[in-house]
């Protein structure tokens, strides 16, 4: 028999019972469709975090205070760091949650207390008005800047520059309306306000700096940098378990790794549905032989082979499995497509994965369906004859 009429015969019998071909594809339709969907949702994750990550400045380290009790640096001796060589900019900053208030609009955010530096060290700028400067953090100045859904809460018909708000009860003067960052690790990027480090030391009574931000000059002075401050580090708290840096190529190895064991581990899960669609063909495929028992004792009594008989019900459980895996993919890329419209986040559709899917689920049909076709292809032609 050739593999054209094995195709043709195997068409045949799909299309004569069609809902049970349809069912038994169920199971690779849900494999193919969950392994798609999940890994693609996965990568597209991991593609807008790293995205993140490296907008938060270029060539960025950043350093965590973490000594015994509450030991921290104080603004002069982080901002002695900007001496060190590589160091192109310091960004010394505190935080804390604070309650703003604006006529009769009162709602919580996250203050930064930083200086000039922070627009080039972590790449945020001012969209209207104007940043920090040195005299804003010389005479402390009551000074801030909102980010974009702060903006909106406080001042949601009118312009904020120059207006008047209230921090904590403190009264503020509006200089700045931040770019917009978008959701970002630990929440939205536009939930905050940024006022001058020093005005914020004594808005939140903190006296230390227990974080900044460094820029280095270059990407390959980035290890030399660390290197520096953290022997530097390492002799003023004469602890080396006093603070942690780390720069970007850090993170974004960390995350490689976690989204990597990630993906692995829902495409292992969504594959478990592609070995319960394979165990649904080989069923229905028994089932078959069993019903075309005579049909195969015609087919081998007018000259049919073992590998005849073989190749058929072979292709007719890889046409099931393929024609599922196909239907899957469909589903995953509407998915996809839905997600991307009502979510903020864009799924990623890899080739290799979409390549691996559609191949697994058409060796799933293989596989599941050697037994069925060995032990259709070895059945005994008078026999099979006699079966009713």
């Amino acid at each position: 028999m050739k593999i054209l009429q094995a195709i043709k015969v195997s068409f045949g019998a799909i299309r004569s019972h069609k809902l049970r071909s349809f069912l038994t594809m169920l199971g690779v339709i849900i494999g193919v469709f969950s392994v798609v969907t999940l890994v693609s949702i996965a990568q597209g994750a991991t593609g807008a975090v790293t995205e993140q990550i490296e907008e938060m400045g270029p060539n960025l380290i950043i350093v965590n205070i973490t000594g015994r009790g509450h030991r921290t640096l104080s603004l002069e001796e982080a901002n002695r760091l900007a001496g060190r060589e590589g160091v192109r900019a310091v960004a010394p900053v505190v935080s804390g949650r604070v309650t703003v208030k604006q006529g009769n609009v009162t709602l919580d955010t996250t203050l930064e207390g930083t200086s000039p530096e922070y627009r080039t060290v972590r790449n945020q700028s001012a969209q209207s008005g104007r940043f920090l400067t040195e005299a804003d953090l010389q005479f402390r100045q009551n000074v801030v800047l909102l980010g974009g859904s702060v903006a909106e809460e406080l001042f949601p018909l009118g312009d904020p520059l120059g207006r008047e708000i209230r921090i904590d009860g403190t009264p503020f003067t509006v200089i700045g309306l931040l770019e917009e960052q978008g959701a970002g690790l630990g929440g939205s990027g536009d939930d905050k306000i940024i006022v001058p480090v020093t005005t914020a030391q004594r808005l939140l009574r903190i006296s230390g700096i227990s974080t900044i931000y460094l820029q280095a000059s270059a990407p390959e002075m980035v290890d030399r940098v660390i290197a520096g401050v953290e022997a530097a580090l390492t002799l003023h708290f004469r602890d080396d378990q006093a603070f942690t840096l780390f720069d970007q190529a850090q993170i974004l190895d960390t995350l490689e790794q976690i989204t990597g064991t990630l993906t692995l581990m829902l495409g292992g899960i969504a594959g478990i549905s592609l070995l319960v669609g394979g165990i649904g063909i080989m069923n229905i495929m028994l089932v078959s032989v069993t019903e075309r028992t005579r049909e195969i004792g015609i087919c081998k009594a007018l000259g049919a082979k073992k590998r005849d008989i073989l190749l058929q019900f072979l292709i007719e459980s890889s046409v099931l499995s393929g024609f599922g895996g196909l239907f899957g993919l469909a589903l995953g890329y509407g998915a996809g497509i839905a997600i991307s419209n009502f979510t903020d986040l864009t799924p990623a559709f890899s080739p290799l994965v979409v390549a691996v899917a559609l191949v697994f689920s058409l060796c799933v049909g293989m596989f599941f369906g050697l037994w069925p076709a060995n032990k259709a292809a070895k059945l005994n032609p008078i026999e099979a004859l006699r079966a009713q």
